[in-house]
């Protein structure tokens, strides 16, 4: 049997148009980097109730209970790792600080060295020549909603690709760079129809390339058509509206309609677009969050929860606002959890094993207590990647105020091979090292 090399295979992919991320990823590095892992997934959200979040019966990192509210995270154990206990440089700086992913507070806003994880991740990697098509893939709907803010930064804040219908484009449709604004598209919904049958058109060519290529490839092909497939399904034409909406961030402009009418059944497509993103190697870091810092309209009726999870929740003191705070809190684990499971399914496009395990997947939230409104703990949770030290019993390390948490997001730049810290966080942390008891 003949076999096409791997340029030629992803030319013929390219040639349908739904497939051009492959062609802009063929110089990436085929195994991971020393540190590990080869891509980087943050999972962003407000930040919790320390009493909820929290677990049990602590008798050793290895041997401990978990809270009513993380508890669908025991289906991860093995995967994980979580993190509490370590102050931010600037605890009193509560909604809408950039320290969260960045290390600095609001006095550093505007300032050129203000720059988050995956934004300093996504420059180191270019820097050493991996190129992907969307260098940082920021997904989430609503993330500005209340004159909120996202937890991404380069200088000022970046907002997301709020419309799943935007980030599908961006990623599959071979959006390119533009600017400015403007007047609502007229052709969107034709054009989405068009998006909707790519995979149609190139039938001819795929059954003519699945003879020529190994029973792998033909394995990592059909699953990432499959998954590209269900993506196009969930999509519809009637979800347009809202009109045009500039989308900064990965080093790009795009103008996309805003077709979101409800952002937790968005965000759960967007999650789907980020796993098949990941598994074409259109991108290397990507993340989503959930609402802004300042509200999170949350429709959740099979649940009984309905309303902001910011005002209804997480000020409401005890009672059934503090019942329906961990209910959905809950929610949010299983999230993760659904995440994480999605990219242990998936094969990592270059082999080896699934994405997760060349995938550091991180849940990073904006402060630490927010119902006080403070930073004085920061809470993460670590998962996949054969960076991590892991335990079957998954591990819990809380630093009880004695490590600042830009180490944990030094961690995840050593996950990806990244050393030099020249540029990212605060200049005048003493230990600017990396977490050691994260690493495997």
């Amino acid at each position: 049997m003949r076999t096409l090399n791997r340029r030629t295979w992803l030319k013929t992919l390219a040639a349908g148009t739904a497939m051009l991320p492959f062609l802009d990823i063929e110089q990436a590095a085929q195994a991971a980097p020393a540190g590990g892992a080869k891509r980087v997934v943050l999972f962003c959200t407000m930040g919790t109730v320390p009493s909820i979040w929290t677990p049990k019966s602590v008798r050793a990192e290895n041997d401990f209970v978990l809270a009513d509210s993380t508890s669908p995270l025991d289906a991860i154990r093995k995967h994980m790792v979580m993190l509490e206990g370590m102050p931010s440089g600037n605890t009193g700086d509560n909604h809408g600080s950039p320290d969260g992913l960045s290390g600095l507070g609001f006095s550093a806003s505007g300032q050129a060295q203000l720059v988050s994880v995956d934004q300093f991740i996504s420059d180191r990697l270019k820097a050493g020549g991996i190129k992907t098509a969307v260098p940082t893939l920021l997904l989430g709907a609503e993330t500005t909603g209340g004159g909120g803010k996202t937890m991404f930064n380069r200088a000022n804040n970046l907002p997301t690709i709020s419309s799943p219908l935007a980030a599908f484009k961006a990623v599959f449709g071979n959006v390119k760079a533009g600017g400015g604004g403007g007047a609502p598209d007229p052709a969107t919904e034709q054009l989405l129809a068009r998006r909707k049958s790519t995979l149609d058109a190139i039938t001819g060519q795929l059954q003519t390339l699945r003879q020529n290529v190994g029973s792998e490839a033909k394995a990592r092909l059909d699953l990432h058509l499959e998954s590209i497939r269900q993506i196009e399904g969930r999509l519809s034409p009637s979800e347009g509206g809202g009109g045009v909406e500039q989308i900064a961030g990965c080093g790009q402009d795009l103008k996309a309609t805003d077709d979101v009418s409800d952002v937790l059944k968005a965000n759960a497509v967007h999650m789907d677009i980020l796993t098949s993103s990941l598994a074409c190697n259109a991108t290397r870091v990507a993340a989503i969050q959930f609402g802004s810092d300042q509200i999170l309209q949350v429709n959740l009726p099979e649940l009984n929860l309905q309303g902001d999870e910011h005002g209804l929740m997480l000020h409401s003191g005890a009672g059934d606002g503090f019942s329906k705070l961990i209910a959905f809190e809950k929610w949010l684990s299983q999230r993760f959890v659904d995440l994480v499971k999605k990219l242990e399914a998936t094969p990592d496009p270059d082999g080896g094993g699934s994405l997760l395990d060349s995938t550091l997947v991180v849940w990073a939230r904006d402060m630490g207590d927010a119902a006080a409104h403070n930073q004085e703990s920061m809470r993460f949770v670590f998962a996949g990647s054969k960076y991590l030290k892991k335990d079957a019993n998954g591990r819990y390390l809380n630093f009880s105020g004695k490590q600042r948490h830009e180490r944990a997001l030094l961690s995840i730049c050593e996950a990806v091979g990244i050393t030099d810290f020249k540029g990212f966080g605060d200049p005048g942390l003493a230990d600017k090292t990396p977490l050691s008891e994260l690493k495997a």
